[in-house]
């Protein structure tokens, strides 16, 4: 039996929200290729019922977004603010300045950097490590054991910048940052976290709604919106938010395996789509 209810549409829920928080990357666009569906239902949401924050594990701060969105082709008026883990996790990050610091993941990410007093230095001289994914996006996670094992041996507190563990990209998946941070906790290594399904993000977006809505909220009437099992869906259930999964392959096909990952991990999600429409 599934412990979700599937819906062809939004439009079939909205009625019951104040506001979404919704997922980027799955949701909106796959890295490559935008889900125009999904932004057309969010800007119907904004206009009959109320405002739309996006909430991302992505490592970058929140004013790259618009430029990685033109960058794919991700048009429209469908969202009133964005929080990203990249913002959430900047404040550990620049207590810690100058560091030094061993900045684990591509240069693609040093934005995330920009503004901050930081001294970067290989691994034996690092005081803590910055992850924002791996190297490369061929990479696998095993392939960083020998790294991790060195930086544990030193102490390093493991700052994860993106606590996903893996994404769909066009047609692939790609590891993310969160894979080596379960790598680093398993070996017994120190990692501080920010992003979803933690806390600080969620921080984050209360205060945006305070400052578009003029309150937060209750929880009853907060949608999130997301197609990550272990960061989306954990996240809405620990801030006792209803969540809207989407199904894209991401955990495979079959309902019933999805169903019993789900109740395996004794996550739960109230409603179901194979995309974002409305």
């Amino acid at each position: 039996m599934s412990n979700f209810k599937s819906i062809s549409g939004l439009a079939q829920i909205a009625g019951d929200y104040d506001v979404i928080l919704c997922d980027i990357w799955g949701v909106i666009h796959n890295g490559n290729s935008p889900y125009k569906p999904a932004t057309e239902a969010l800007e119907l949401f904004r206009s009959e019922n109320g405002p739309v924050i996006l909430i991302s594990n992505s490592p970058k701060p929140s004013i790259s977004i618009p430029r990685a969105f033109d960058s794919i082709g991700v048009l429209g008026d469908f969202y009133d603010a964005v929080v990203t883990s990249g913002d959430a996790i900047i404040n550990e990050i620049a207590r810690r300045a100058p560091g030094p610091v061993f900045k684990l993941g591509p240069d693609r990410d040093d934005v995330l950097y920009a503004d901050m007093d930081l001294h970067f230095s290989d691994i034996e001289h690092a005081s803590f490590i910055s992850c924002t994914g791996m190297f490369d996006d061929d990479d696998k996670p095993d392939d960083y054991l020998n790294l991790l094992t060195e930086a544990k041996d030193r102490s390093l507190p493991f700052l994860c910048a993106n606590p996903d563990v893996k994404v769909r990209f066009g047609g692939k998946i790609v590891w993310c940052g969160g894979a080596l941070a379960k790598i680093y906790e398993k070996i017994g290594g120190e990692v501080i976290y920010a992003g979803k399904p933690h806390d600080p993000i969620y921080s984050l977006t209360r205060a945006w709604m305070r400052e578009l809505l003029g309150y937060v909220p209750p929880k009853d009437r907060i949608l999130c919106i997301g197609d990550n099992i272990f960061t989306d869906l954990l996240g809405a259930q620990q801030q006792d938010y209803d969540c809207l999964f989407i199904q894209d392959g991401l955990y495979g096909e079959k309902e019933a395996e999805l169903s019993l990952l789900l109740s395996n991990n004794g996550i739960l999600s109230k409603y179901m789509s194979s995309n974002l429409a409305w």
